[in-house]
């Protein structure tokens, strides 16, 4: 790959070598239909190392997705599965987007619908959690491993957003909250704000809440006025 990939990023605490998941994305493309020629990759970083939120796995897949594209490679789905898969669980996920039910190591997908979404309120704490900390962790207590987590129940058609945990709940979340009660006091802020459903993303350490609409995201947000912090619009297909 020496000479074929340039790369640089917005981020100067991110490396540029092939431990960067956007590098791994080219070459693994370069493994499957030979080397690649010419190709420039920019990433501007927005979103938060150590959030929870997938960025670096959104990366490879944008990554992908656009090498296959531009340089006409002709990969079907299948096959850009397949190298999203040796990357990591959740780069397949961020191939197709929208809302999906995942099973496997996160390679077998399947779309579902959830409850209206009018707007989600995103906290994000200067606190970075590791994500192999964090699985190594929760791999650790869970008796029955992953799969204990209650997760079946998105298949079925809701109408409302529900923060009992019959919806879905995060394995993550009794882990992270118990090591950083700082992060999961801010779930406890946003359901007392309003929000119709709370919770840890991924493995932490954003949290994020859904609202009626952005008016009401708005509000929310004025009541966390030390944390960095977005609104998000609906996603619709």
């Amino acid at each position: 790959m020496e000479g074929a990939l340039s790369f640089t990023c917005s981020d100067p605490s991110l490396p540029l070598d092939e431990t960067n998941l956007c590098v791994r994305a080219v070459e693994a493309l370069s493994e499957e239909v030979g080397e690649i020629n010419g190709i420039s990759v920019h990433l501007e970083k927005r979103i938060p190392v150590g959030a929870g939120l997938g960025g670096g796995s959104s990366d490879a897949a944008a990554t992908l997705k656009g090498v296959n594209t531009l340089f006409d490679l002709k990969l079907d789905e299948d096959r850009l599965k397949a190298i999203a898969v040796s990357l990591g669980a959740d780069v397949p996920f961020f191939l197709a987007g929208g809302c999906q039910y995942a099973a496997g190591i996160g390679d077998e997908l399947t779309p579902v619908a959830v409850p209206p979404i009018g707007a989600i309120l995103l906290l994000f704490p200067s606190t970075k959690i590791s994500t192999a900390w964090a699985y190594g962790e929760v791999k650790n207590a869970l008796s029955g491993g992953f799969g204990t987590g209650n997760f079946p129940a998105p298949l079925e058609p809701r109408n409302v957003w529900d923060s009992s945990g019959t919806l879905f709940e995060n394995d993550f979340e009794s882990l992270v909250f118990r090591t950083y009660p700082e992060i999961g006091d801010l779930k406890r802020r946003l359901m007392n704000a309003r929000a119709q459903f709370a919770s840890l993303s991924g493995s932490g350490s954003t949290v994020f809440g859904i609202f009626e609409d952005h008016a009401a995201a708005e509000r929310g947000r004025r009541q966390f006025p030390s944390f960095q912090s977005s609104i998000a619009s609906p996603v619709t297909d």
